[in-house]
């Protein structure tokens, strides 16, 4: 008995494969575009965050933490800001050849002063922050590479800002991207994270589509529930403010990795 025939005209379509991470060419990301939309001023959604980190990173004795690594760093300076009083070294950790070439103009010289803003802020939820903003940023170091080649274990502390889902249209990816931003922290480590909520692949500028995957507070849940402990997630709602990129708002995490802690790495200061 012979097969199917083709699909007649007319007829459903072939499904198209989900993009990932590395169908992106994230050397080319438009970061002077990225700015512009999002923190040439300082938006209510990103205040609730700078909140939410801010009560976090108060319950760490000021120096604490070796070392501590932000995920996929981008543009985006405030969670740098934000660990600069709990953490001696912070890795800004970017695979993207010009969100690398961005974030070392800001550590080189002065900092963009759309920045003083949010380091106001910064400093209004957490006193114990250098004085200046140079101050702060002086404790990171711009690192090429991704959440997968990054070495387990390395850091007391891990934050990722809008990444893993606004990276690949997987469902599945986004799973392992999770995990891979647990294992960046020893048993034991910290970790603290937001997410654009409900956010399918977006345009930024008049660029081209950029892949994401439209996460919920349920989804991160069941990302981090197999690998954490002492998991809290906050909803942020939709700020009217930014952009229409399609998302919904936000779901802010603080959680643990599971498991005991042992003998840490030395970090060199």
């Amino acid at each position: 008995m012979s097969g199917p025939g083709p699909e007649p005209p007319g007829g459903r379509a072939p499904p198209v494969a989900a993009r990932r991470n590395t169908d992106a060419d994230w050397d080319r990301w438009p970061v002077h575009d990225y700015l512009r939309e999002n923190y040439r001023a300082l938006h209510p959604c990103d205040a609730a965050v700078i909140r939410h980190h801010a009560a976090f990173y108060r319950t760490l004795p000021p120096g604490s933490v070796a070392a501590s690594v932000e995920c996929g760093a981008g543009p985006n300076l405030y969670p740098l800001m934000s660990a600069a009083a709990a953490c001696r070294r912070i890795d800004a950790l970017e695979p993207g050849a010009a969100g690398r070439a961005y974030l070392r103009s800001q550590l080189s010289g002065q900092a963009d002063a759309s920045w003083e803003p949010f380091y106001a802020l910064c400093r209004e939820h957490d006193p114990a922050l250098p004085p200046r903003l140079d101050q702060a940023l002086a404790r990171v170091r711009v690192v090429a590479g991704d959440l997968s080649g990054a070495p387990e274990g390395a850091y007391g502390l891990a934050s990722m800002t809008f990444v893993a889902e606004s990276v690949t249209e997987s469902g599945e990816e986004f799973a392992r991207l999770c995990r891979d931003f647990v294992r960046q922290v020893h048993p034991g480590g910290l970790l603290v994270a937001a997410f654009m909520a409900g956010m399918p692949s977006y345009r930024i500028g008049t660029g081209p589509v950029w892949p994401a995957f439209p996460v919920d507070a349920a989804a991160v849940r069941d990302a981090f529930a197999p690998h954490t402990e002492r998991l809290r997630l906050t909803r942020v709602p939709k700020d009217p403010t930014l952009p229409e990129y399609g998302d919904d708002g936000m779901v802010l995490l603080r959680a643990v990795r599971r498991g005991r802690p042992g003998p840490q790495p030395s970090s060199s200061r």
